[in-house]
């Protein structure tokens, strides 16, 4: 059985506090309307530049933002970016029209966890931050299938990255992998594997260093290629 969102949301606390970004007044209005309906949801903000998503970001603190790629300003993909490294507990999921695994992979090399399609926005959006908020990703059926077709394919990618494949990590080295590539914080980790922050980013030091993988996308397209974490 899953955990409850309580159990695993930032704030430890049962409500999931969600900003919504967009740059149409009526589609705010439209995906604020879907969590709204929710027991234990909360839209805390709307924003409508991706400039205004930082620092709504900033100012709230929100437990999920769902974020349009296509903004003035700043497009979606930029201000995911940089909400990631100055918030890595803000879990991000893009809204976009494009369902090719292109789209996923730029989402993944940002730090979104999990992208949804506009047009089945209706149907999958309460999925969706569901399981962003229990710190899974989320992908449309259509865009997981490609990605799992992508990675089923021989890798012809860096050498570095070729090379991580044949390093053996420790149980507890895979263990931390996997949990940085869901999206976890050090001290997230550390609580979990009862364990300090800091010697979670020892081992994350070391990870590093062992497989050469230092940006978020070779280590989540590492889990996934080792098993570590689904697709």
């Amino acid at each position: 059985m899953s955990a409850p969102i309580a159990e695993t949301n930032r704030a430890g606390s049962e409500t999931v506090r969600i900003l919504v970004a967009d740059d149409h007044e009526m589609v705010r209005h439209g995906l604020r309307a879907l969590p709204e309906g929710k027991a234990g949801w909360q839209v805390c903000g709307e924003a409508a530049t991706g400039i205004e998503a930082v620092d709504k970001a900033r100012q709230l603190q929100p437990d999920v933002i769902v974020m349009d790629i296509h903004m003035p300003e700043m497009d979606g993909l930029e201000a995911t970016k940089r909400i990631r490294v100055a918030y890595p507990q803000i879990q991000v999921l893009i809204l976009t029209m494009d369902e090719s695994v292109e789209a996923g992979r730029s989402a993944g090399e940002v730090g979104a966890q999990g992208i949804v399609l506009k047009s089945e926005a209706a149907c999958v959006l309460e999925s969706a931050i569901t399981a962003l908020a229990r710190r899974q990703p989320f992908y449309p059926p259509r865009v997981a299938a490609t990605i799992r077709s992508d990675l089923a394919r021989p890798f012809r990618s860096r050498p570095d990255e070729t090379a991580a494949y044949n390093v053996e990590l420790t149980d507890r080295e895979g263990d931390i992998v996997a949990l940085l590539a869901k999206g976890h914080t050090s001290k997230e980790i550390g609580t979990m594997l009862y364990i300090s922050a800091k010697t979670v980013e020892t081992h994350r030091t070391n990870v590093a260093h062992k497989l050469g993988l230092h940006s978020k996308a070779d280590l989540v397209r590492y889990a996934i290629r080792k098993g570590l974490i689904a697709p």
